[in-house]
């Protein structure tokens, strides 16, 4: 029985085990998906494939800098917190980060079957170990990677959050002192939730969406003032909102956090003109962890009615 791609994604998900060994398996199984399973198990993947059907929406992400200087940030979920704290859980998520360093995997798919420092052996096969001695799914979810420039990861709340940023930089200056400013962004990334690197970065057609109920409101508010104001003046007022969305939503023309006198791009520019060399914040990346990810909460006292029924 022939199988196509979209029967080893299925297989994957209801295993949990790799792309390259659910091939293998439903070639050794002639497509059968039940066989594949059983094939998987008799290969000493069971208890990992049992557990990669439960949610792992708890882990961290983590933000990494390698002694290269090549920036990876990188989320790592397991089923709840305590493990998430495990040593060989954090010690996975550390060894991950660096093959993403080092190796360049082009996705999650790619990095899974990519070799794990210090063995032979593949990230996949490495995870499917970690499952079986922790005890629950461990999935590693997305990862970001920047090669060249300053870059300054940040962890906030033990990974709970992780914000990795990426400097470009002209001119020679004191790595500690880039460090120090990659830093405060990150923390201002942390705390803001920018959408956008800059107000350039914001889209047309999201641009025109906030124009269109910035205008509704403004000619809403000026209905009911006892002397409207004239339409040339409500399009001024619909400008400066504009100004403000930029502000809450664009990174460098939010208000600077830690001193709130300057915004993050005032404040970059003053940093770099102290060390007499041109910064340019280029990019960064933000993940919370467990953001997006579907937790099934069951109804206990529910389960218990409906066996005595």
């Amino acid at each position: 029985m022939a199988f196509t791609a979209k029967d080893v994604q299925a297989l994957r998900e209801m295993t949990g085990v790799g792309m390259m060994k659910c091939k293998e398996a439903l070639a050794a199984s002639d497509g059968d998906m039940d066989k594949a399973v059983e094939y998987l198990r008799e290969k000493g993947l069971a208890a990992a494939a049992k557990k990669a059907g439960k949610v792992a929406a708890e882990g961290v992400s983590f933000a990494y800098a390698s002694p290269a200087g090549v920036g990876v940030i990188v989320e790592v979920n397991s089923q709840t917190d305590f493990v998430a704290k495990n040593d060989q859980f954090q010690a996975y998520v550390k060894d991950v980060a660096a093959v993403i360093a080092d190796q360049n995997p082009a996705d999650v798919d790619a990095l899974m079957g990519l070799t794990y420092p210090g063995t032979d052996r593949t990230v996949q096969d490495v995870q499917n170990d970690k499952v079986l001695a922790i005890g629950e799914n461990i999935k590693v979810r997305r990862f970001v990677r920047y090669d060249g420039g300053v870059n300054v990861p940040y962890i906030h709340m033990g990974g709970k959050i992780g914000v990795l940023v990426n400097l470009s930089v002209e001119g020679e200056a004191g790595q500690a002192k880039l460090v120090e400013l990659g830093k405060d962004v990150a923390m201002q990334i942390a705390a803001m939730n920018p959408t956008y690197l800059d107000k350039s970065d914001v889209d047309q057609a999201t641009l025109d969406k906030e124009k269109e109920i910035l205008l509704i409101q403004a000619k809403e508010e000026n209905s009911k003032l006892e002397k409207p104001k004239p339409d040339n003046i409500v399009e001024k007022m619909v400008l400066g909102r504009i100004g403000k969305y930029y502000e809450e939503n664009c990174l460098m023309q939010q208000a600077f956090v830690k001193e709130n006198k300057a915004s993050v791009e005032q404040h970059v520019a003053a940093v770099a003109k102290e060390l007499g060399v041109s910064i340019t914040v280029k990019a960064f990346t933000r993940f919370v962890t467990g953001e997006g990810i579907e937790v099934q909460t069951d109804d206990f006292a529910a389960e218990v009615a409906s066996m005595i029924k």
